[in-house]
């Protein structure tokens, strides 16, 4: 028997290549994702390992910075200063202690434009020691910078700005622009720095100035004398600067462990997510490789009822089968795993290519990496392969005196369509229940439910392939006239082989169209809520989502052309007891800048001191027009405003309304993430230069139309569906295997049929179309059904998302899901290319001699 299994391997080479390419592919998606994981996790942890190499000890001031309130700052008092760095450096242990004044900074090039990414763009203090120099930032041309006029750039950023040395450069933190002469030039380890971000240095003074507070620091970091531990040196330490509220005090092992830790953490994060996707593809690869068993089987029964005849037990027929499987899984998985390294080598090159930043090193392959690619690639193909081995088995000898397929029991199809109908209901009714919670408590039900429903599907299709084809029989014989009708006659000859073809493609069709569902009913939301209130034609904001400094409202306000403009407070203060963002605005210009639909009250209750709350506050806190809600200010007063209206829920206003001289009288430096402006013109190319030109062409701040608005956040859905459709282009390459893998089989099996066919007239252009037409209808079967699960499917899981994305609809994009249901008929088209060549160079005599 297992001669006999060794040799139908030999002797099916060319039917069992599909299903090998299918395996391969899997475990080669499998073994790439670890690899290229293992690869840029060591990569960003060699990069990072540098950053803590002079720290013993570091102190970090949570509460400094721009990033921290007025109130915060108040509140933690005087924070590290000098005297601090002083005290520190007095520590029995201690070697040396060095001030940090460090925040967001951002450079400007020669156009006027941010330079990288705006998250990783830093300052810092240049702190020489008694020669001169910073060990920490060794300059390779000038010197550092010695006053407010004078900055030094990282030589990354200079070579990509084209700054030498004497260049007058702009840059800004949160403040005005600030145009300084480039006195040096320098290197550095710094992680920010060597993954494609700024670093630019100032002297003390202006350091402290521009990014923290006169004389303050954001952290000092500690050196060790020799024989000191980190340990020790904590202990000192921490009796000078207790580790309380204000203050994080770590040594330098533990901070590189965080990091190290965290980077695991991500890595592990984006690995997950590949093996997803990964892990569907070798999904899809299931009903392939079980599609191409079963057929193999049906095609072998007499000769399994022959070995039966003469005394081969069931177990022997099993094992027989199950040894096939073995031997394609082995081969298919070692070539999975030699490819699969070529995948890592090929991401890790892609990612070097999109960001020549990123860090990069030797290809990492783990002994693990190995053993999970081999034994996930046999197993998925073996017990792919249980089912059409057990089939086998029950091969009756007597069959060994007939020829064709075993037809099916009524009874085995009854139990299968009993069993996919109570798993589709059931799948069906949790999904339906989860999406009726409409929070994240129906996320559980809902991922059960599609689970359940896709296999009940799965199960069904064989009972949905005959009247579904059937439709779509008077179209084929239409375009294809007898070919057509032949074609519809193939398809439902064997439903278990069109429903597991069709299987593989209706579970990426799911995926794909289920994504693009959320993703534009998202997008339009997002939309809505951004751009639905916006009368302005520019919002102004930092690029950094830090406020803007207090006088950019009244620079805007200055700037030709403009007609209004109001800057948007933001501040969080207790209503009734409860904690509510409020809102600012200038109540002059209310009517220009935002559009508010009110149910009930008046606009001009807001310059008289009044709330404007909106329907969701005014159901929750039980109030009116005219209503009075107690209120707790920021500087410990309290007092009651009036309720002077009630606005639609939605957009960009947020929950509550009030005047921003109203919220002046209690945060005289209130946070102002954004502004908004009317031009006398509207939106104009001139209008959006004169704002740029009053902020000073300041590089951290945005001027953004309303179009501009909704680029940025389609965007990023945008990029997020594309990714999606990438990883998911695995599972669909491995269904078109199936496809083509089925088609070519079923020749095989029709040579008979076919070449009666070619006898009795019709010719070879015909049956290319009767092949191709099969495929097509196969393929469009199971598209059409991954259309309405995936629709279906998004659905529900918006309904999950309504708690958490106020005005959640569902949106369908009707062209898009037309675009697949098309791309899934050229698939079929292309897949039958080869079986239909195939099939029509067949010789007429030798396919009517076929047994």
């Amino acid at each position: 028997m297992y001669r006999t299994a060794l040799r139908n391997v030999l002797a099916h080479k060319g039917r069992l290549l599909m299903t090998a390419l299918a395996v391969m592919l899997g475990t080669a998606f499998v073994a790439g994702t670890m690899v290229f994981s293992d690869t840029f996790g060591k990569a960003l942890r060699d990069s990072n390992s540098k950053s803590y190499s002079d720290v013993a000890v570091q102190v970090v001031d949570r509460a400094a910075g721009s990033g921290a309130s007025a109130k915060q700052k108040s509140e933690a008092g005087a924070g590290l200063t000098d005297d601090t760095v002083q005290q520190l450096a007095g520590l029995p242990g201690a070697a040396g202690a060095r001030g940090v004044a460090g925040g967001f900074t951002g450079v400007a090039d020669k156009k006027g434009n941010l330079i990288g990414q705006v998250w990783s763009a830093k300052g810092a203090n240049f702190a020489p020691g008694q020669d001169g120099r910073d060990p920490r930032y060794p300059m390779t041309e000038g010197q550092g910078p010695k006053n407010a006029k004078e900055v030094a750039l990282d030589r990354k950023t200079a070579d990509k700005a084209g700054y030498k040395v004497g260049d007058t450069v702009r840059v800004a933190a949160n403040g005005p622009v600030i145009e300084a002469k480039l006195t040096g030039v320098f290197t550095t380890d710094d992680p920010v720095v060597n993954t494609g971000g700024t670093l630019t240095l100032f002297d003390k003074a202006t350091a402290q100035q521009t990014l923290l507070e006169p004389g303050r620091y954001s952290s000092i970091v500690l050196t060790a004398k020799p024989g000191t531990s980190q340990d020790a040196l904590l202990a000192q330490v921490e009796s000078k600067v207790p580790a309380a509220r204000q203050f994080d005090v770590e040594t330098g092992a533990k901070l590189q462990a965080d990091d190290q830790a965290q980077i695991a953490k991500g890595t592990d994060s984006m690995r997950t997510m590949l093996l997803v996707f990964a892990f569907i593809s070798l999904f899809v690869g299931i009903f392939i490789i079980a599609n191409t068993f079963t057929m193999l089987v049906a095609q072998r029964t007499k000769e399994l009822a022959l070995l039966r005849a003469i005394g081969a037990s069931r177990k022997q027929v099993t094992r027989s089968v199950l040894i096939e499987a073995l031997l394609i899984g082995t081969v298919s998985a070692v070539a999975g795993l030699l490819a699969g390294v070529g995948i890592g080598a090929g991401m890790q090159s892609l990612i070097g290519s999109l960001d020549e930043n990123m860090p990069s090193g030797a290809l990492v392959i783990q002994p693990l990496t190995v053993v999970v690619t081999l034994v996930v690639g046999v197993l998925v193909t073996v017990l792919s392969a249980l089912l059409p081995a057990v089939r086998a088995a029950r091969i009756a000898p007597v069959a060994a005196m007939s020829s064709g397929d075993q037809p099916t029991s009524q009874k085995s199809l009854v139990v299968r369509n009993t069993i996919g109908s109570v798993l589709a209901g059931g799948g069906l009714a949790l999904i339906a229940y989860g999406a009726s919670t409409g929070n994240d408590s129906g996320r559980m039900p809902v991922g059960a439910g599609a689970f359940l429903a896709l296999i009940g599907v799965f199960v069904l299709l064989p009972l949905l392939s005959r009247p579904v084809v059937a439709l779509v029989g008077p179209l084929l014989r239409g375009l294809g006239g007898t070919p057509g009708k032949l074609a519809q006659q193939n398809a439902v000859r064997n439903p278990r082989r069109t429903a597991a073809t069709a299987a593989a493609l209706t579970i990426g069709l799911t995926l794909v169209t289920g994504l693009t569902v959320i993703g534009t009913s998202v997008g339009d939301t997002i939309d809505r809520a951004v751009t639905k209130s916006m009368k302005a034609d520019y919002l102004v904001s930092a690029a950094n989502r830090m406020g803007l400094s207090e006088q950019v409202p009244a620079q805007i306000a200055k700037a030709p052309g403009v007609a209004a403009s109001s800057p948007m407070t933001s501040t969080d203060w207790k209503l009734d007891g409860t904690y509510k963002e409020i809102t600012g605005l200038d109540p002059a210009v209310l009517e220009q800048v935002v559009d508010i639909k009110l149910t009930s009250g008046s606009t001009a209750g807001l310059g008289q001191g009044q709330l404007l709350v909106d329907q969701d506050v005014a159901t929750k806190f039980n109030v009116t027009t005219g209503s009075t809600m107690a209120v707790s200010y920021p500087d410990g007063s309290a007092g009651q405003l009036t309720v002077g209206g009630v606005y639609e829920k939605g957009g960009m206003l947020g929950p509550v309304l009030l005047a921003n001289s109203e919220i002046a009288k209690h945060e005289p430096k209130p946070y102002v993430p954004q502004v908004l402006v009317k031009g006398k013109d509207g939106a104009t190319a001139g209008l959006k230069q004169s704002i740029k030109d009053a902020t000073g062409a300041n590089p951290v701040i945005e001027v953004k139309s309303k179009q501009d608005v909704r680029d940025q956040f389609s965007q990023v859905i945008t990029f997020a569906l594309n990714l999606m459709y990438g990883l998911l282009g695995m599972a669909v390459l491995i269904a078109v295997l199936g496809v083509i893998n089925t088609l070519a089989m079923s020749v095989f099996e029709r040579k008979r049929e076919i070449g009666m066919l070619r006898a009795i007239g019709l010719d070879r252009s015909g049956i290319k179309r009767m092949v191709r037409l099969e495929s097509v209808v196969i393929s469009l079967f199971g598209a059409g059904i991954g259309l309405l699960l995936g629709c279906f499917i998004a659905w529900a899981i918006n309904g999950t998302l309504k708690s958490s994305l106020s005005g959640l609809t569902t949106v369908l994009p009707y062209g898009q899901l037309a675009l697949f249901l098309g791309l899934a008929g050229l698939v079929g088209l292309v897949a039958a290319i080869w079986p239909a060549r195939r099939a029509a160079k067949l010789d007429i005599l030798s396919s009517i001699k076929t047994d």
